[in-house]
């Protein structure tokens, strides 16, 4: 295929996905409601005394409801909006990279999905528990906008946290890390991940940068163990 035939095949797989996503994002849209209550249900059921979430700005659950209606459309377009894309670099790799890169794409959504799971299930209630009962002296009532923020922002988080052993696999495959490279610099890579942690925790405070810690730590240990075993030792080298 022609340079420019490349570009027109980019362009009709780019507007198949666009075609799926919004028709999705059209059904999202229906069960917006449903879908924000869901969302909101591990910090509602933490609220106390009375307290509610309310929307101060007009356009405030207009808002919500479409950015949570998109979110979960690229959830639900994302295997789809995928296939398109792996369409179109597959024919241009060699047999052993599609292997590579299909599984890197498979696990990658597996994992960004078991992250986001996580972060509902596990870190969301955790941290919205304590920070609520931090004003317990008080009336909650916490708006639409901040609830659904720190919601989501926990939940991507969460999933790309949860992309760590998919992205050392990947690196080990082409060859930038080893199994024994990652156990020295174990100390080291615990500091990045609470440094990380600082920075992905949307309220700084000590115990939601503890749940975004440690299932870090753990992942890396995990990735570790899945360099360990899809690499090859080289010549004279020994496995740890």
């Amino acid at each position: 295929m022609t340079f420019l035939e490349h570009l027109d095949e980019l362009r009709r797989r780019l507007f198949r996905a666009a075609v799926v996503y919004v028709a999705v994002l059209a059904v999202c849209w229906y069960f917006s409601a449903r879908i924000v209550e869901f969302l909101l249900r591990p910090i509602q059921r933490h609220l106390f005394g009375g307290g509610d979430i309310v929307f101060i700005h007009l356009t405030e659950p207009f808002l919500v409801y479409m950015k949570a209606s998109a979110v979960v459309a690229l959830f639900v377009a994302s295997p789809f909006i995928l296939h398109e894309i792996w369409g179109f670099v597959a024919p241009g790799l060699y047999r052993h990279e599609r292997l590579v890169g299909m599984a890197f794409l498979f696990f990658g959504s597996l994992f960004f999905v078991l992250g986001g799971a996580f972060g509902y299930y596990v870190a969301t209630p955790i941290a919205a528990k304590w920070l609520i009962q931090l004003g317990s002296g008080f009336r909650a009532a916490l708006t639409l906008e901040s609830a659904f923020r720190f919601e989501t922002w926990v939940l991507v988080a969460m999933g790309l946290v949860f992309e760590l052993p998919v992205a050392l696999f990947f690196l080990g495959k082409i060859g930038v890390v080893t199994p024994g490279l990652l156990l020295r610099h174990f100390r080291l890579a615990v500091l990045v991940i609470f440094i990380s942690a600082a920075v992905l925790t949307p309220t700084g405070d000590m115990l939601t940068m503890t749940i975004f810690a440690a299932p870090m730590i753990l992942l890396y240990l995990l990735g570790v163990a899945v360099v360990w075993l899809t690499s090859r030792p080289a010549a004279g080298e020994r496995r740890p």
